[in-house]
Formats: structure tokens, sequence, C-alpha cells
């Protein structure tokens, strides 16, 4: 989701179980989207657990292991990648990004899509939901995974869980 045109969701999660994979890199945005994570549990109800990674590129595995346990209904990812001198920007952003949607598919877990993929630090303070910043994408995406938790559970009848 972009912040123009963005949705206005009200979600109702007091029982959801959220897993927040954060990596540990760019501390000041990964500091802002985590804020917006826990904010948009705590609006919703829901029950949140912080698990640090050491980057992006290891988001999917943790995920996986979050999506695959018994102690979580969604798993939000959030990391930053900014772009610089060589290739391994689209190498990590591709991998992350397609491990992180294979999870979901796999495990039928929500998960919420909160990786930065930047050209420069100061896009990703724009969007890390910082004091000045233009978008909140920490809150943004647990809300998108809070919001697919409750769909598919009235589609199953059931919330989802493994």
């Amino acid at each position: 989701m972009s912040g123009h045109g963005a949705p206005e969701l009200t979600i109702t999660s007091s029982d959801a179980r959220v897993a927040i994979v954060a990596a540990s890199w760019h501390v000041e945005v990964m500091d802002g989207l985590v804020a917006g994570a826990l904010r948009a549990c705590a609006i919703a109800g829901a029950t949140p657990s912080v698990i640090r990674v050491a980057g992006s590129f290891e988001l999917p595995i943790v995920t996986k292991a979050c999506a695959a346990s018994d102690d979580y209904d969604v798993v939000v990812a959030l990391g930053v990648v900014i772009r610089g001198d060589t290739p391994h920007f689209e190498y990590v952003c591709a991998a992350a990004t397609d491990g992180l949607s294979q999870v979901a598919l796999d495990y039928l877990v929500p998960v919420g899509f909160g990786l930065l993929t930047c050209d420069t630090e100061a896009q990703a303070l724009a969007r890390a939901g910082l004091a000045g910043s233009t978008e909140d994408k920490g809150f943004e995406a647990t809300q998108a995974a809070l919001s697919t938790w409750s769909l598919v559970a009235g589609i199953t009848g059931s919330h989802i869980s493994q």
C-alpha cells in the first residue's frame, strides 16, 4: 500500500497473536517501523512479539519459522534495503520479497510486507513513521496483515492457524 490512495482500515483482532520480525540494519528507520507495527497491534487489540533478525535477507526464514509454529496467527516482516553501488540491492530485495510471499502461500498465514526498498536513506526515513515522515509503513503492513487474517477467517469460518 502506498501513502497516496491507501485504504482506511478499521481492524479489531483482539485474539490475534502477531510476530513482528524486524531487521536490525538502519536503526532509526527500523525503530520507526517497529513502533508503527506495535501501534497498529495496540489499536487492533492484537498481542505482538518483536523478533529481531540480522538483516532483511534473514526475514523469510524467521518469518517461515513463525508461520510454521502454533504461536502466531499473523507475521509482519519489517526491513529496509537501501540501494548502493553494486547489484547487492537487487539480490537482497528479490530474495526477501520472493521468500516472504512464499511463506504466506505455503502456510496460509498473513505476512505483512513492511520491507522498504529505497534508493536513499531519506526515502526510507520518509516511510518509517517517524516525526516528519510522510508515511508509516510499519503501521500499514501490520494493518494489512491483520485485515487479511480477519478476511480469511471469515472465508474459512475460523481463524487461520497451524
